[in-house]
């Protein structure tokens, strides 16, 4: 801060050491190419982590902002499930998610329409692209069990393989597995909430979406019988599981667990500005290429979306707070004015904030 007062004979100036932020890199990557990287100081400021108290630390994230963490539950991913579960209905029949839920509907039942229309494009566009269809994987670690073969280890041979296996969740939980490790070495409580936040999600996400699956019953791509799939409510257990693409097309699972996955990784880390875009568009790239190996319809998409992003919101609720940052004096950089009274006369000041 710099002080000026000014006068015809007294130009002091209070000489005051400047503050530095010190950047650290936290998170761990995964084979896709998702990783943390260093940022300006005035874009991170993920180092400014202090002990309120014992049981808590705050992040400064800039903008007047910080983000509150408790010292993490054993197993709270797990202790957790009821109340957020509950939350989640409970948000689901309030008013403000009236809108959400027409948005949801209404962009259901237009894609519903269109939807073999859009199967039949994509199909044949990636053909002409040659990104082919079929699952393929490279087996890296196998051994027998009986009379069969059984892979522990297996990498995608193309690369919609690829996509559609960042969408069954590998690449999130190798992500919080390494937000874990981070967090019980370092004693980071943001680390450690956001890999109890993608547990508990994948936990969520898993039973709800199987629940509507069962009540729906929609053929896949794959099985259909007629144009956009036909619909067998309540099929019986028994039929579900012997025949499981013949019912379990909508929602898509896929889709609701890459973007809870996507919205906690923003929502804990903020000042990765990068992070949505990269979520978003491989969550993108993830629903073409479930329709180019028939897995699901476009329609499937709208309420997994949905699903995905209140399940992941409910559960960050439970686990960070947002507040402002505490700051004395005012704002950096800025100039106000003041009156000092010196030696029997009243002289105005300006006061810089460095």
């Amino acid at each position: 801060m710099c002080l000026i007062f000014l006068n015809n004979q007294t130009n002091t100036i209070p000489s005051m050491s400047k503050k530095i932020w010190l950047l650290i890199l936290l998170i761990s990557n995964y084979s896709l190419g998702y990783s943390q990287i260093n940022e300006s100081a005035d874009s991170l400021i993920t180092a400014n982590k202090k002990n309120v108290t014992g049981d808590e630390m705050q992040y400064n994230i800039g903008n007047g902002k910080m983000l509150v963490y408790n010292k993490p539950r054993q197993f709270g991913f797990i202790r957790d499930l009821p109340k957020d579960a509950g939350g989640i209905a409970s948000t689901a029949f309030k008013k403000e998610s009236v809108k959400p839920w027409l948005l949801i509907a209404g962009s259901t039942a237009v894609l519903l329409v269109s939807d073999q229309a859009i199967t039949d494009g994509v199909v044949q566009f990636s053909q002409n692209i040659h990104l082919h269809a079929e699952e393929k994987n490279k087996n890296l670690l196998n051994f027998k069990m009986g009379d069969k073969n059984v892979s522990l280890f297996r990498l995608p041979a193309n690369v919609n393989t690829g996509l559609y296996q960042i969408g069954q969740g590998f690449p999130s939980l190798l992500i919080g597995a390494g937000l874990y490790t981070y967090g019980k070495i370092n004693k980071d409580y943001r680390a450690l909430s956001t890999a109890s936040q993608l547990a508990e999600a994948f936990i969520l996400m898993g039973v709800s979406t199987q629940i509507v699956k069962r009540i729906t019953g929609r053929q896949s791509p794959s099985e259909s019988s007629t144009a956009g799939g036909n619909w067998h409510f309540f099929p019986s257990f028994s039929k579900f599981q012997n025949h499981t693409p013949n019912y379990d097309a909508f929602p898509s699972g896929h889709l609701a667990t890459l973007m809870s996955s996507v919205t906690i990784f923003s929502e804990n880390y903020p000042e990765k500005k990068w992070i949505k875009p990269v979520g978003y568009s491989l969550t993108g790239l993830v629903g073409y290429a479930m329709i180019n190996n028939k897995v699901h319809w476009a329609s499937d998409y709208p309420l997994a979306l949905g699903m995905g992003y209140l399940c992941a919101k409910q559960v960050i609720k439970h686990n960070r707070k947002i507040e402002n940052a505490v700051t004395s004096g005012k704002k950096k950089g800025e100039f106000s004015y003041t009156f000092n009274y010196v030696n029997g006369t009243v002289m105005p000041g300006i006061v810089y904030k460095f």
